[in-house]
């Protein structure tokens, strides 16, 4: 039986505003070696992956990641670099074009695993449970329970509401998809994100770009609560632990 074709696409365009950093999160290092080296690795050595769409923040960061992360480490996967768009799912749009445009024809026909470049700690586990959800199910998500009880807030600050815990996951990545799925679904958010920024819908997710635009169900995979993002200043050090168990 021929192996499905799968592609990475790595979110790796973001600014690093809540780190508090002149560096982006993704290329603060530990041990010497940028956050992102650490989240390619994962999908490098994954035999479930194929390919590797990074997505960066300018033309200088393409340089950088290929003079610094890439070439010298040997990524072979990586089969194109190119440069985000403002909003994440701007990044994650050129990144999905570029899956249909600069790989093999297989891969539009395959699975797509979106993944953030700031979240290093992405496990081999994880990646094979994604992989064997989006093929039963088509679009499916890395998520774990919430440990805490969450309030939902009205627009002065007050608690609201509040949904029962055993019903709400904290959502993570790779969020995992048949392409053709989530490509038609992004190929829709492309010509409504305007309508939707008129009323104050935001996308946050790629499983939301699925929710939205298709009646296609998401299925909760099970990530790990080490599976965290990098995105402020106290996550780093954790990020370092984990790294090193």
């Amino acid at each position: 039986m021929k192996k499905t074709f799968c592609t990475a696409i790595v979110l790796a365009a973001g600014s690093g505003k809540r780190m508090g950093t002149k560096i982006a999160k993704q290329y603060l290092e530990i041990d010497g070696k940028p956050l992102l080296y650490y989240t390619l690795l994962a999908f490098e050595r994954s035999p479930q992956i194929d390919k590797i769409i990074l997505t960066v923040g300018s033309e200088e960061q393409i340089s950088y990641c290929q003079e610094t992360i890439l070439r010298p480490y040997g990524f072979q996967k990586v089969a194109s670099v190119i440069t985000g768009g403002k909003e994440r799912y701007d990044s994650v749009w050129r990144g999905l074009q570029a899956v249909r445009n600069d790989l093999p024809k297989e891969a539009a026909e395959g699975i797509v695993f979106i993944h953030d470049g700031a979240r290093p700690m992405v496990s081999e586990d994880i990646l094979e449970r994604c992989f064997q959800d989006a093929q039963k199910y088509h679009a499916c998500v890395a998520a774990v329970p919430v440990k805490d009880t969450i309030k939902i807030a009205d627009e002065n600050g007050f608690a609201e509401t509040t949904p029962r815990r055993d019903r709400v996951w904290q959502v993570q990545t790779p969020q995992t998809f048949s392409f053709g799925l989530i490509y038609d679904a992004y190929a829709r958010l492309a010509e409504q994100k305007d309508a939707l920024a008129e009323k104050g819908i935001q996308i946050t997710d790629d499983a939301m770009v699925v929710e939205t635009f298709t009646d296609h169900p998401v299925k909760l995979t099970e990530g790990s609560y080490r599976n965290l993002k990098v995105t402020t200043p106290e996550d780093l050090p954790l990020a370092e632990k984990y790294l090193h168990s």
